[in-house]
Parts: structure tokens; sequence; C-alpha cells
């Protein structure tokens, strides 16, 4: 027998410049805070969870993880700066790749998106400002941030250099830069969050000086084939919004740019418009998709249907989902077979229960959900 074509999003993808990226298809498992590493080390049953959506030629990305101690903002969430988190990390990652997937640790510190109580000692949270988020009326009420010192700014660029390679040590295919969602590469990129005086805040390039550095000194030690980044440029979240999106998104792709064979830029679109009652993507990421010379990565609410049009249209070489892939373990068979989709529980996204909401999806077949998706889909 022989298949029918494959939809786009199940069609092979292979990276033109530097060759890290050889893909059997183009469905991304996004980066999703998950909140159950205890005490900040990744836990044996994160190898269940991320092997149920490991498939043979895919990509997955972790859950954001801490470069340092100040990073942490969110209830047990991994971390990345010590050896024992190295070790830990060692085996999930083997078994992400004995299921034949590419697997990408995202870097991330939270900044002032924290309180006192997660930070060293009970200080106070760092960032690029002294200015307390706003309380959004949900109950959580972040504490009111430290302004990091021009002299201290270095020493968290080396966080993020130190956790890289430790990363590399653990065994991840590369890094993906946290610098979206208003965490701290955000907070001093965005004008509505930066209120420096000095060489890291006022012009566009001096805000995002910081993400530069960091940038710069990841790539320095693990090489540019093994760095990606995350950008929001439009999204407005935690007071972070910027007075010139498609400013900020160019610059940052230009930055991109000097370093050949950077490994992808993965970046959100505006947030969802309605549109005849109905909720839309509103696909403002063209510019940067033409400006950027490597694989790009669209994240921002799409579906199946969605996912297709803009692989066909070229607008995105590669979608990742995140709370489908949540629901659905096996979402690329899903896709395949345009299958009916499990329904996500937002009630059970941050709770630290190790199987509840986390590996308790059900697959579509758990008879035939072998480990090599690409022999499903070749």
């Amino acid at each position: 027998m022989v298949n029918q074509a494959a939809i786009p999003l199940l069609t092979p993808y292979k990276q033109q410049v530097g060759g890290k990226l050889e893909l059997n298809h183009r469905v991304v498992l996004a980066p999703m805070t998950r909140c159950r590493s205890y005490g900040n080390v990744p836990q044996p049953h994160a190898v269940l969870y991320y092997t149920q959506r490991a498939t043979s030629g895919g990509l997955l990305i972790t859950e954001a993880t801490g470069v340092s101690d100040t990073a942490q903002g969110y209830p047990e969430t991994p971390g990345v700066w010590t050896q024992e988190h190295v070790e830990a990390w060692k085996p999930i990652v083997d078994a992400v790749h004995r299921k034949g997937a590419l697997f990408i640790c995202q870097l991330w510190h939270v900044g002032r998106v924290s309180t006192n109580g997660f930070q060293p000692d009970g200080l106070a949270p760092i960032s690029s400002t002294d200015k307390q988020i706003t309380p959004d009326g949900s109950g959580m009420v972040y504490s009111k941030p430290r302004r990091l010192r021009t002299d201290e700014i270095p020493q968290i660029v080396d966080d993020f250099r130190l956790a890289a390679r430790n990363a590399i040590e653990a065994g991840f295919d590369g890094v993906e830069i946290h610098g979206a969602n208003g965490y701290l590469l955000e907070q001093f990129m965005k004008d509505s969050s930066n209120d420096r005086t000095d060489e890291y805040g006022g012009s566009l390039e001096n805000r995002c000086r910081f993400a530069v550095e960091v940038i710069e000194a990841v790539v320095r030690e693990i090489g540019s084939h093994r760095v990606g980044i995350r950008l929001s440029p439009f999204l407005d979240y935690m007071d972070c919004v910027d007075s010139n999106p498609k400013a900020l998104g160019s610059y940052m792709v230009q930055q991109l740019n000097k370093h050949e064979g950077f490994l992808y830029c993965h970046m959100v679109e505006p947030r969802m418009a309605i549109v005849d009652g109905r909720r839309q993507i509103q696909h403002g990421l063209l510019p940067f998709r033409k400006q950027f010379n490597g694989t790009f990565i669209a994240a921002g609410g799409y579906d199946r249907e969605e996912g297709n049009k803009v692989i066909t249209d070229g607008y995105t070489d590669l979608v990742s989902y995140g709370r489908l892939f949540l629901a659905n373990p096996d979402l690329p068979r899903r896709f395949e077979l345009d299958a009916p989709l499990n329904k996500y529980d937002r009630n059970t996204f941050y709770t630290q229960d190790p199987v509840v909401g986390y590996t308790d999806y059900p697959f579509l077949d758990e008879h035939n959900n072998d480990d090599d998706f690409g022999a499903r889909s070749a």
C-alpha cells in the first residue's frame, strides 16, 4: 500500500545552514512550565513525560530551566546550574534520544517575575528596573525587584554561559535562550520595563545589549549551531510591552544573523484577535521570518489547520505546540490521522503531582503507539 501524501506539518525538514536540524516532521514540543522538579532537581517522572512526546526525528524543547539560584519564580521548576542538576537531566535526555528525537534545553531567568520567597536569603528579585509588576487580580503579588547594578550584569551573562555548558554536558542537542514572555531578558529589551540610564537603557541598542551579550557568551561557549532563542516582541505580559515591537524584533533578528549557523529563531505571535466572533491568529511574524537567515519556528495558538497553512505558505519552517501537545502526547500521530484531540485541563497545568495533568493524558491508540513516528508517516 502507498500512503497518501503527508500533510505539510508532517513533511521532513532539513536545515540549510549549519545542518544541525534534520527532522521527520515539523511539529515541535513548545517549552512549558510544569512545576514538577522538586527542589529544582529534574525528577525521574520527567522521563515518561518527555518520552511520551518524543518521536523519531521530532524536536522537543524543555520546560523553562533556571540558570542560577536567583532565576526562580515558580514552584518546583528545574535548574541546570549545579552538577546535581546535570546528573539528574542525563537519564531524561538519554531516554528522549533513544526515541530518536532532538532535545533542546530552554535557559531561563525570570527576573522580577518572582517573590522574595523564591530568592536566596529572601532577597529582592533582580531586574532591569526597581518597578514592581502590577497585581493582575489573580491574587499573585510579585515582590518589588532590585535594579541590577551595571557591574553585576556580566555575572548574569556568565550564569547563562555556564548553564549552556552544563546543558551540553547533560547531553542536550542545544539550548534555547528564553528572551520572551516578560522574563529577565525581555525586561531589559522592552521600553515599558527598562527605565535605566546606563549603557543598558535608553536606546533600542542599549536595551537589547544584555540579551545580545547573553547570546554572544552562549555562542562562544557551545557554538552557534547549538543555540536558539525565543522572542515575543508583540506580547504585553507581566508589564512588559514595547512601543515599537517591529523595530525590536527586527533589531534582534539582525543580531542573530551575525552568528552563522545559529540554530533557530522561535517567535511568539501577537495575541489572538477576535474576528467575526472567532479567535484568529494575527500572523505578525512574516517580516522577521523574511529577515532571519536560519530556521524559523512560529508559536502562538496554532492548531492542525493553521499549522498546515503556514508551512505551505512558507511563513515558517516549524510550528511549536504547547497546550495541545501537553494534552495529546501523540500529537503528530493525531495530526496525521486528523483524529480528535484530548482537551487540556488548565487546573492541572502547574500542580506538583507527578502523574495527574502530566503523564496521564491518553494516547489515541495505546496498542499502536510505537517508537518510530517516521516509520508511520514515511
